[in-house]
């Protein structure tokens, strides 16, 4: 039986990785089409000012998930593969608030956010998973693509693992295994060769970050990646689509290494980038098709957006900077992936929900991928005690399109801990130790041994500096920033 429009929304957020604000059609790219993606602004409402909480993967996928900064959580950096889960346990975070609210709640795709309590045994049934988090239902990559173990973990088990070749993963500056061969001392063996940071373990013909041996059978094939996940999305929609569900929709495109299958492969005129950008919105035109077959598409609000901004060369040589041509990833913004700089953090942020959404409108409200805790928990009827999700706000006007009035305000961090403020439509990025640009990534961090600051709505490229114009401007956000970094809570 199809459930009633009346009934509760179906809530997806569909989360991409390392997705820049110009990388798709919607947001002004030219050089290839994103049609499914394209749709949800269509027929839903385009945010022009959505955000992240920090230039890297982990610690915005925390606040996501938590409605907390960054900050607050000292392991909220980007993770190797073999870490604890930095998500307490006790903590009260968005599928759980969804559970409260009588919602199935599933993630599928990328985590890195952590498993386990220390050191992991991937052979035996895993501790501390996103089952521990308020996942009823979980099926994942660990860490990320780049990154040892390169396996599924569905619930708290390996998929596929054979009890006779048990996995071994070790995190060293040398190789354990020496008897295996590594990216760094047998090129021949290599697919797509590494530029940076990727020399160890082989896996598909691809050297990874971190040394793994065992778990043959349970490897995954990269060019499969996006089936397995879409067939397990899929299928956790057919089992929940007769009650309300919130679904963690984590896709790893266009995280390194990109090797889209070989549907898309050549397909953009980018290379692997490019294609795998395409190969992900085919996932979600898939998605949204599924939701339509089922009859329940126009009972579900569906969230796009990125955990942070684009990066070219992070770790493989794929021709992403030389097949780049006139494509921005990152836009009219300045900076991507790692940055102080805007392109680190404001990031394509769509949302569709045909019973509460004007279709094809955009907006210039501010919000925060932070908020949407303390939003869904509001719509559902929920409160939030004293220390739940402390700076996460209730922006449902803003989310959805009836008011321009978003956010104020935003801590916003780049890498490492580095971190600046937005105010209003001023951005103040106080004097941080380091160089201005990363060399081997080629991207400007935004480091410098001075205070910055910008005005947004008349600089959105960053290009002027007014620190020095307007020092009571930089001295009112320098007090506020040093008051959230205190410890209070913003909410």
């Amino acid at each position: 039986m199809t459930r009633a429009a009346t009934d509760r929304p179906n809530v997806i957020i569909m989360y991409a990785d390392d997705l820049g604000f110009g990388d798709l059609s919607c947001y002004g790219a030219t050089a290839f089409e994103t049609p499914n993606i394209d749709r949800l602004a269509n027929e839903g409402l385009k945010f022009d000012q959505g955000y992240a909480t920090a230039a890297t993967c982990t610690p915005s996928r925390m606040s996501l998930l938590t409605g907390m900064y960054p900050f607050r959580n000292n392991n909220a950096r980007i993770l190797p593969g073999d870490a604890p889960l930095i998500i307490d346990p006790d903590c009260r975070t968005l599928p759980k608030i969804m559970k409260e609210a009588g919602y199935a709640t599933g993630v599928v795709g990328k985590w890195h956010l952590g498993i386990g309590s220390g050191k992991v045994d991937w052979n035996q049934p895993l501790p501390l998973t996103p089952l521990d988090v308020g996942f009823g239902e979980s099926m994942i990559m660990a860490a990320t693509n780049d990154r040892v173990p390169c396996v599924y973990v569905e619930g708290n088990e390996v998929v596929g693992l054979d009890p006779e070749d048990p996995i071994e993963v070790i995190y060293s500056e040398e190789n354990p295994f020496p008897d295996l061969p590594t990216g760094r001392d047998n090129p021949e063996l290599l697919k797509m060769q590494w530029s940076h940071g990727h020399d160890n373990s082989i896996v598909n013909g691809v050297s990874r970050i971190g040394f793994m041996r065992g778990g043959e059978k349970a490897l995954w094939v990269d060019e499969d990646m996006a089936d397995v996940f879409l067939e397990r999305t899929k299928t956790f929609i057919d089992d929940h689509h007769e009650e309300p569900f919130f679904l963690y929709q984590a896709f790893h495109q266009p995280h390194v290494p990109r090797l889209p299958n070989e549907r898309f492969a050549g397909k953009s005129g980018l290379g692997p980038r490019g294609d795998v950008i395409l190969e992900m919105d085919w996932m979600v035109g898939e998605t949204l098709d599924h939701l339509e077959k089922l009859g329940i598409l126009d009972n579900t609000i569906i969230i796009f957006s990125s955990d942070n901004g684009p990066v070219l060369d992070d770790g493989y040589h794929d021709q992403a900077e030389e097949l780049t041509g006139e494509h921005r990833p990152a836009g009219p913004l300045r900076g991507g992936k790692y940055s102080l700089y805007d392109g680190g953090t404001h990031v394509p942020f769509l949302l569709r929900w045909s019973g509460g959404v004007e279709a094809g409108q955009s907006t210039s409200a501010v919000v925060n991928h932070v908020d949407f805790l303390a939003t869904f928990a509001a719509m559902n009827g929920i409160s939030l005690d004293d220390g739940d999700a402390p700076d996460s706000l209730d922006l449902r006007d803003a989310l959805f399109g009836k008011s321009e009035e978003g956010r104020q305000e935003m801590f916003l961090e780049g890498t490492f801990n580095t971190k600046l403020l937005r105010l209003g439509d001023h951005v103040m990025i106080p004097p941080h130790k380091g160089d201005i640009h990363d060399q081997v990534k080629k991207i400007e961090t935004g480091k410098m041994d001075k205070t910055q600051l910008y005005d947004l709505r008349v600089d959105v490229s960053q290009a002027k500096d007014i620190a020095e114009e307007q020092p009571e401007k930089v001295a009112e956000l320098q007090a506020r920033l040093e008051n959230i970094f205190a410890g209070s809570a913003t909410r």
